[in-house]
């Protein structure tokens, strides 16, 4: 198969390119400027918001992996229309050029309720406010209604293999968190994993929260990057804002091989 990726120079994207070119898959990026990609990686010229870039894109494609999104900006107008204008754009070149291909999106966590009374699962109904997780709702609704072959990653906090993103928490939540709220997490190796199932088919259909094996506090997660945080006993409310469950992805043959976070720590995975 030769399979399409979006985003592939981000955090995620650039981290799936390399083990997909290490097990030999035949990949194809769209890019829209010259950044160096794995060896075996097919560049293609193009920007989700540019749908004429996207013929040739699409072409003797098998899957489309999509991983293009705007996240981390006040424009908020950016956001949508990077993330749902993008998207549906991309979903237009599939259906004209590439009607066969499976089409697999990342999504968030983000989508689920502060409030929510148990851990996020997928049928929960889900109306988030910010531009970020909003627009990955909509887009979602888009591929759900498109008639194409797809399936749906939520991902919670993405981390490992160098890129930073433990390292960049603290100044994110020091300050701002109780130290008792726990995150979802899921490692970059196991986002390829659970990829790679998703391209073959076991996840088609169905929206899959992509998590590892046990939530840590933010407290235990800056501590582990070195960053000390205020401890307190005072009750944390909503104790399950962003701890996603993972019922069905395990129910479909899903098993992080780096099962916390603490695993990747001892064995040097960060």
């Amino acid at each position: 198969m030769t399979i399409l990726v979006t985003g592939g120079t981000g955090l995620v994207g650039s981290r799936l390119l390399r083990h997909m070119a290490d097990s030999g898959t035949a990949c194809r990026a769209l890019i829209r400027s010259d950044k160096k990609l794995p060896t075996g990686v097919e560049a293609i010229e193009g920007d989700i918001l540019d749908p004429d870039s996207l013929v040739g894109a699409m072409k003797n494609v098998s899957a489309i992996v999509h991983l293009a999104a705007v996240f981390r900006t006040h424009d908020e107008d950016l956001i949508w229309k990077v993330n749902l204008e993008g998207t549906r754009n991309l979903i237009a070149a599939a259906k004209t050029y590439a009607p066969g291909a499976r089409f697999i999106m990342a999504s968030t966590s983000n989508v689920y309720s502060a409030d929510n009374p148990h851990p996020g699962r997928e049928d929960d109904l889900v109306t988030p406010k910010h531009a970020y997780p909003a627009s990955k709702i909509s887009a979602e609704k888009e591929i759900r209604e498109s008639d194409l072959n797809w399936s749906i990653l939520r991902f919670p906090f993405v981390y490992g293999e160098g890129d930073g993103h433990l390292e960049d928490l603290p100044k994110h939540i020091i300050g701002k968190w109780h130290p008792a709220q726990k995150l979802s997490t899921i490692h970059h190796h196991d986002i390829a994993v659970a990829i790679k199932m998703a391209l073959n088919g076991l996840m088609d259909g169905q929206i899959v929260n992509i998590t590892d094996e046990a939530p840590t506090s933010v407290y235990e997660l800056v501590r582990l990057v070195g960053v000390a945080m205020d401890p307190s006993s005072e009750p944390l409310v909503n104790p399950w804002y962003l701890h996603v469950d993972g019922t069905l992805a395990r129910s479909l043959g899903f098993q992080p091989t780096i099962r916390t976070v603490y695993q990747a720590v001892q064995q040097n995975l960060l």
